[in-house]
């Protein structure tokens, strides 16, 4: 988003135009900003055969998994909808992995029966997979390597209280049952969680995968490192330096192949690192309250929109773009639903009015993804700036919608 004239635009269309056309509450992805992001990573790891899998739990928009796919990209799915949803967007089955957790082996079963690449993370599934299938279906591992990567314990799955994943201990285990079977294992994957703020940290933990590929796993094709690459919410924020790890582990990397004697490809997942800084959730606003100690700017969205703020504490970027050269003033900007649901705390805002359109920044990752029926209000329409159009990618939800499932009964 940029300040050009007077006016805030993404691919060179006005916002506030956007919002008359399309309305508000209106999510808007700026494809120009994915596309850089993705670049981004392909040149950090330029030195290796590197696949970048899109995270599309971020934001499952088929029109956003088209634009993944067009750029070269593979697919992160975490449950058996994703994998369809990726197919129906036309990634081909080998450009699918599926890492699901806690699901039923049925659903493990409706995965192979795709085609897609398989990756376990509980040593009874392992079990259960190797007596069915034998070694005439690779499998992909995940290990958890029992580190903490950074950020929110909510999204830290790489720890040893995490649900996720095998335990770097029970190798010998996993040993076992894939020699008994015979299985083949093709791939090792961890992933840590979201917003790894120290290289090194993430580092460790691929020395830990290297090492039990070393150790272990004698026939691999490939590792997949996971993400958790950190970007920038604030101004002045931290955000992962991915050229300096794509080229720290690089030449590890490289030389862990070398050693192993095979050139392995080399893949990571991330989600909110390609689509969060590209979206905005653009709000209409309500009313203007003044307390005996806040100033609120009421919109019209809410936790059932955007749940990142209420659920973690994440912090998003809050601009008016209908004043941006209006006087600073200190508003909390809250939602509309029926409990505290507040987008930002005390924010130094170009002064608001009722009337005026806000930008939250960083809304394009488990923005709409996590979003609700909350209150029975419906969810927002979505709109990707694409070769400097605005295109609708998904109508607003109307009554219709709303009652499209339930069944009605005679009482």
């Amino acid at each position: 988003m940029q300040l050009v004239d007077g006016q805030y635009q993404i691919g060179g269309i006005n916002l506030l135009d956007i919002c008359k056309e399309f309305d508000t509450p209106l999510y808007v992805y700026d494809c120009d900003k994915i596309t850089d992001q993705y670049k981004s990573l392909l040149s950090a790891f330029k030195d290796v055969k590197v696949k970048i899998n899109y995270a599309c739990k971020a934001l499952t928009n088929i029109n956003i998994l088209k634009l993944m796919n067009q750029l070269g990209a593979g697919l992160d799915t975490v449950s058996i909808q994703e994998v369809e949803l990726g197919l129906k967007a036309g990634f081909s089955p080998d450009k699918i992995i599926y890492t699901p957790n806690c699901v039923s082996f049925e659903e493990i079963q409706m995965a192979v029966d795709y085609g897609v690449i398989v990756n376990i993370d509980n040593i009874e599934t392992l079990e259960q997979f190797g007596h069915e299938y034998g070694s005439s279906y690779p499998v992909c591992i995940r290990i958890n390597p029992h580190i903490l990567g950074g950020g929110n314990v909510k999204i830290s799955t790489g720890h040893i209280d995490s649900k996720f994943g095998i335990s770097i201990h029970q190798m010998r285990h996993v040993e076992r049952i894939v020699a008994n079977d015979k299985m083949n294992i093709n791939g090792l994957h961890m992933h840590t969680g979201s917003d790894i703020l120290d290289v090194d940290i993430f580092l460790r933990g691929a020395e830990i995968l290297l090492q039990t590929a070393s150790d272990y796993f004698p026939n691999l094709e490939f590792i997949d490192f996971g993400s958790g690459f950190k970007v920038k919410y604030r101004d002045n924020d931290i955000a992962t330096d991915v050229e300096s790890l794509g080229e720290t582990l690089s030449k590890r990397f490289n030389k862990f192949c070398k050693d192993y004697g095979k050139d392995l490809e080399i893949m990571f997942e991330p989600g909110k690192f390609l689509v969060s800084e590209s979206g905005y959730l653009l709000v209409h606003t309500n009313v203007i309250k003044q307390t005996t100690a806040t100033v609120f700017a009421g919109v019209d969205s809410g936790q059932n929109h955007l749940i990142r703020p209420m659920m973690y504490d994440a912090y998003h970027k809050i601009t008016n773009i209908s004043n941006p050269e209006g006087k600073k003033r200190i508003y909390t900007v809250v939602g509309y639903i029926c409990e505290t649901d507040t987008f930002g705390w005390d924010r130094r805002i170009n002064e608001v009015k009722e009337g005026d359109i806000l930008a939250i920044h960083n809304a394009g990752a488990y923005g709409f993804s996590m979003s609700s029926n909350y209150n029975s209000r419906y969810r927002p329409a979505e709109v990707m700036i694409y070769k400097g159009k605005a295109l609708l990618i998904r109508r607003r939800e109307t009554m219709a919608d709303l009652i499209a499932t339930q069944v009605e009964q005679e009482l």
